[in-house]
C-alpha cells in the first residue's frame, strides 16, 4: 500500500468544532471534479486512513446554478460519469446527491454516521453560504480543503489585494514550496462497495428539463479529455502563446478554462507540466503568469470582496468617475436580448458574442473589448455589469467564475487597474476602440473565421451562419 501523504494544513480551515465519531469519510466534491492531482482527496484519504475508514465522494447536482444551461451541465455531467468510474476502480464510493447542499450533505452524512467531511475551498458567496449551511447540520467534523489554487489562496494574502504587481511577489515566493508533485492516491484501507452506479442517461434527462437549454455546444469533457488537451496545447501551441496573448487568431490558445473551471484539470498539474516542457521562455513565463498569478488574483478578489460581481465592489476612484459620467450621452443604446443576439452597429462585437454563444469560447482580449462595449452602449455601469454577467455566466463555458467576475470588473470598473486619461462614459475607466483592436489583431479575419466555424444551435440543425451587419437607431440619453 502507498504512503498516506500528508496535506500540507496551510490548505486546510476547519470550519465547525464537532469531534469525530469514527466512521467513513466523505468528500464532499464540488470544485474539483478530478480524481487525481486533488489535495482535497488526498485529505479525505489521509484522514480515513487515521481511523481505517473508507472513503466516500459525493457531488450535489443543482440544475439552477447562477444561469448555467444545457451545455454547462452536460460538461459536467460527462466528467462526473468518469470520477465515478476512477473512484470505483480504487474501491472509493460516489453518491450523486440533489438538492439544497445542507440537507443532501447533511443527510448522507447523518446516513453513513460520517466520521468527517472535507469540502473544496471556493471564493464565490454562493459557495460560501453552502457551506457554513452545512457546518451547521453536520455532526461531524468539517473541513476545507484549498485544492484549486497552487499557493493557497489564504497564504497568498490576507487581504484583497490591489493588483497583480502587490499580490505576485508573495505567491512567487511561496511558490517553491507549493509547486511541487502530487502524491499518488492510497489505497483505501477500507473498500466501500455498497454503491451502485449512477444511471447518468436518467440524471440527464431530469437535469435537461429543469434548465435553460442554451445555445453553446458542448465539447468532449472528463479527466482524462483534460489531459489530452493539456498535452496537445503544449506540444502544438505554447511556442506561440506569448505573441497570441492580443490575437484570437493565433494558434497560441490553450482552450483548457473549461477543464479547470470544472475542476478536470489541476492548475498546478498544468504549472509542472509546462515548466518540464521544451518551450520558448517568453511563452512559458506568459502562460505562467496568466496561469498562476492572474487566476490566483480572481480568487483572491472574490474571497475578499463579497461585492465582486456588483457596483459597490469597483475602487473607490472607478466608482467616483463612473459616477460624474452617468448622464454622458450614449452614441448607442442596447438592450439584453439585442446583446445577447449579437444585433450591433459592430461587426467585432457582433462576431464575438456569436463564438461565444456557439462555442462557449471567446478569446480574453476580444472579451475585455466585449465588456468595456458593455458600458458605452448600455444606460448604466450597473446594467452593463448586469448584463455582461449575465451574458459571460450564460454562455461561456468557464464562466460562474472568479476569472470571469474579476475579468468583468476590471474591464467596467477598474477592478486591480488604474486611472487612465478622462472621456465621455467611461470617465478615468481604460478604454478600448476598434482601431486599437485592429492595431493588435486582424480584425477581418477573426470575423472571417467566426462566418466560416461557428453555428448556431437553438433548437435548429447546425447550420453556418453569418455575422449580420445592422444599423439600429442611434440612442442617446
Amino acid at each position: 500500500m502507498a504512503d498516506i501523504a500528508t496535506v500540507d494544513p496551510a490548505r486546510i480551515v476547519r470550519r465547525n468544532a464537532v469531534q469525530s465519531r469514527g466512521g467513513p469519510v466523505i468528500y464532499w466534491m464540488s470544485r474539483e471534479q478530478r480524481v487525481r492531482d486533488n489535495w482535497a482527496l488526498l485529505y479525505a484519504c489521509e484522514l480515513a486512513a487515521g481511523s481505517n475508514a473508507p472513503v466516500v465522494v459525493a457531488f450535489c447536482l443543482n440544475p439552477h446554478f447562477l444561469g448555467a444551461g444545457a451545455a454547462h451541465y452536460s460538461f459536467m455531467l460527462e466528467g462526473l460519469a468518469w470520477v465515478e468510474t476512477d473512484l470505483a476502480a480504487r474501491d472509493i464510493g460516489f453518491r450523486l446527491l440533489e438538492g439544497r447542499p445542507a440537507e443532501a450533505v447533511g443527510g448522507l452524512a447523518s446516513e453513513l454516521e460520517a466520521g468527517a467531511v472535507v469540502s473544496d475551498f471556493d471564493p464565490l458567496r454562493i459557495k460560501s453560504r453552502w457551506r457554513t449551511a452545512v457546518a451547521r447540520v453536520l455532526g461531524a467534523p468539517f473541513y476545507e480543503v484549498d485544492a484549486h489554487n497552487i499557493v493557497p489562496c489564504r497564504v497568498a494574502s490576507a487581504k484583497q489585494e490591489y493588483s497583480a504587481a502587490t499580490i505576485r511577489p508573495g505567491i512567487q515566493a511561496a511558490l517553491a514550496i507549493y509547486l511541487n508533485e502530487f502524491p499518488p492516491i492510497p489505497e483505501p484501507r477500507l473498500r466501500w462497495t455498497h454503491d451502485k452506479s449512477t444511471d447518468w442517461a436518467a440524471v440527464r434527462a431530469r437535469t435537461g428539463a429543469a434548465i435553460d437549454n442554451t445555445s453553446t455546444s458542448s465539447p468532449p469533457s472528463g479527466e482524462r479529455t483534460a489531459a489530452e488537451a493539456m498535452a496537445g496545447f503544449i506540444e502544438h501551441g505554447l511556442d506561440d502563446y506569448a505573441a497570441g496573448a492580443n490575437d484570437p487568431n493565433s494558434k497560441g490558445r490553450s482552450h483548457l478554462s473549461p477543464y479547470i473551471h470544472f475542476g478536470q484539470l489541476s492548475a498546478q498539474r498544468l504549472a509542472l507540466e509546462v515548466g518540464r516542457a521544451d518551450a520558448r521562455p517568453d511563452a512559458k513565463a506568459s502562460f505562467l503568469e496568466e496561469l498562476i498569478v492572474r487566476r490566483e488574483l480572481s480568487d483572491n478578489f472574490c474571497l475578499h470582496n463579497r461585492h465582486y460581481d456588483s457596483f459597490s465592489g469597483f475602487p473607490a476612484w472607478a466608482r467616483r468617475t463612473l459616477d460624474e459620467h452617468r448622464g454622458d450621452p450614449r452614441e448607442y443604446l442596447y438592450t439584453y436580448r439585442q446583446l445577447d443576439r449579437g444585433l450591433t452597429h459592430d461587426d467585432l462585437w457582433n462576431a464575438a458574442q456569436f463564438e461565444m454563444r456557439a462555442t462557449g469560447y471567446m478569446h480574453g482580449y476580444v472579451r475585455m473589448y466585449w465588456a468595456k462595449k458593455i458600458l458605452e452602449w448600455t444606460r448604466s455601469p450597473e446594467e452593463a455589469l448586469k448584463i455582461a454577467v449575465k451574458l459571460n455566466d450564460r454562455y461561456e463555458l468557464d464562466g460562474r467564475d472568479p476569472n470571469g467576475y474579476t475579468g468583468i470588473a476590471w474591464s467596467i470598473g477598474g477592478v486591480h487597474d488604474r486611472a487612465w486619461g478622462e472621456r465621455a462614459v467611461f470617465g478615468k475607466i481604460r478604454y478600448m476602440s476598434l482601431a486599437g483592436c485592429r492595431r493588435k489583431f486582424d480584425v477581418d479575419a477573426y470575423i472571417r473565421r467566426v462566418n466560416d466555424a461557428a453555428r448556431e444551435t437553438d433548437g435548429r440543425p447546425r447550420v453556418p451562419f453569418k455575422v449580420p451587419r445592422r444599423e439600429p437607431p442611434r440612442a442617446t440619453r
